[in-house]
């Protein structure tokens, strides 16, 4: 199946696609914006790397200075002026090692599928004996909503001793050339499909935040067409499928400024030197604004208390504080169409829950789920997508039978705590393993036998 292109539509240049952002929608401060923030951050270099020294000097323990209190309190002022301002990397996965069974087994990184805006990773373990216990494959769909997939890696690391595990690597959209055109939600639908076509039917999915509703959707698009390389099952932790349901602060703010204040005031071109120079895009500077605004006193403590421990000499907690952060402050531009698209389907209009949800003109129906199991996972203290948001996904498919679906609750967690830490290991995942071993075909790659039954025989 061709990139953008569903079912029967014959030529990529006759599918329904998002409508393209203009860029004199932009308001004139949002046209040059990333343009003055590259800029402003070019400037910054030169005081970067002085403080970057200066903090060498400080805490160089042959300097007598480093042993005082003001020697202490100048390292810790010039890391912290240092973080505040660099720009954050990708940052890698680390995964090299995952013990199966007691054993410790080599882990290779290998990329299996790749198009212009995603890459499908498998974590290729290396067993010398394989498990007794069934390894079933599961393909984690990572969020194209703003942090990189890396943000999973406590999730990958926890799942990967039970699993054959990939994950959807997104590529961060001004490193993409705009010679490859533009990137909608219908095209993130058709990569799902594409990925769900090369691996095969049987593999389970598993969609966190964001991703729920195009996986959702790419699942009831290929039910519809009989398509056998459908999921054996599909869990959605913490997604926005209904967001009428306990509307977040994230969704009073969709529904009260409208789509064209978002063309209007976040997008923006992005500048040269970048491979993607010209590309309109959601920025991830503006993105991290906007994470760091949601709790911007719990930031501006964990950033003082950062100040304190590294005066202190608390390196232990300086680390933790470095580890967090690293990931957190590293985010990616995300395209332009792909956003509002989304924004406006999910967000304003809820399309998939009312039914007026399309896919390459062709209306998403759920309740043609029919072979595909279920699992919703919600948190308690979700402020991003609220309690029944994503139990909603059980009502929608109303094709499926009950014992092949199944809903969990975690008390006490918020968004983060769905998809890690350590009720996340010690309640969920386990949860997790056992719905996705429940429901394994036995035959990975064949979901249907000759007589064109469906393998769970309904």
């Amino acid at each position: 199946m061709a990139i953008g292109v569903f079912g029967d539509v014959p030529d990529a240049e006759e599918a329904v696609t998002a409508p393209e952002v203009a860029v004199e929608t932009a308001s004139a401060l949002a046209r040059p914006m990333y343009w003055m923030f590259e800029m402003g951050h070019a400037a910054l270099d030169p005081l970067r790397v002085m403080a970057d020294a200066g903090r060498l000097f400080y805490r160089n323990p042959a300097n007598p200075l480093s042993h005082t209190g003001f020697g202490k309190t100048m390292s810790a002022s010039l890391e912290m002026f240092e973080r505040t301002t660099r720009r954050y990397g990708k940052p890698e996965w680390g995964i090299d090692e995952v013990t199966v069974g007691g054993v410790p087994v080599p882990v290779e990184i290998e990329t299996v599928w790749e198009r212009p805006f995603c890459k499908l990773l498998h974590f290729k373990r290396h067993f010398t004996h394989k498990p007794r216990r069934p390894q079933p494959r599961m393909v984690i769909v990572a969020p194209l909503s703003g942090h990189y997939a890396t943000l999973l890696r406590g999730t990958v690391q926890t799942l990967l001793p039970n699993h054959d595990l990939y994950i959807t690597d997104w590529v961060d959209a001004r490193n993409v050339p705009a010679s490859e055109g533009p990137f909608s939600l219908d095209d993130y639908i058709d990569y799902v499909i594409d990925i769900f076509h090369h691996l095969g039917g049987g593999v389970h999915a598993l969609a966190v935040c964001q991703p729920a509703v195009p996986v959702l959707a790419a699942v009831a698009r290929m039910e519809e067409m009989g398509d056998p390389d459908v999921p054996a099952s599909m869990v959605l932790m913490g997604g926005p499928i209904d967001t009428r349901e306990s509307p977040t602060a994230v969704n009073h703010f969709a529904q009260e400024r409208g789509i064209e204040w978002f063309q209007r005031n976040v997008i923006t071109t992005v500048p040269w030197p970048n491979a993607g120079v010209m590309r309109q895009v959601y920025p991830g500077f503006l993105q991290l604004h906007g994470f760091m605004a949601m709790n911007m006193e719990r930031h501006l403590k964990a950033h003082a208390d950062m100040f304190g421990h590294l005066v202190k000499g608390d390196g232990d907690s300086a680390t933790k504080h470095r580890e967090f952060y690293d990931e957190y402050l590293s985010v990616m531009d995300l395209p332009a169409e792909y956003y509002l698209q989304t924004l406006q389907t999910v967000f304003i209009d809820h399309a998939l829950p009312r039914g007026t949800m399309t896919h390459r003109g062709e209306r998403v129906d759920t309740s043609k789920i029919r072979n595909v199991a279920l699992l919703t996972v919600e948190g308690e203290n979700d402020d991003i997508s609220g309690v029944g948001q994503t139990r909603a996904a059980q009502t929608l498919c109303s094709g499926l039978p009950e014992d092949m679906k199944a809903h969990y609750l975690q008390p006490t967690v918020g968004h983060y705590g769905v998809f890690n830490g350590s009720r996340f290991r010690a309640e969920i995942a386990p949860r997790i393993s056992d719905f996705v071993l429940s429901h394994n075909w036995p035959k990975k790659g064949h979901n249907r036998p000759e007589d064109g039954t469906p393998a769970n025989g309904k």
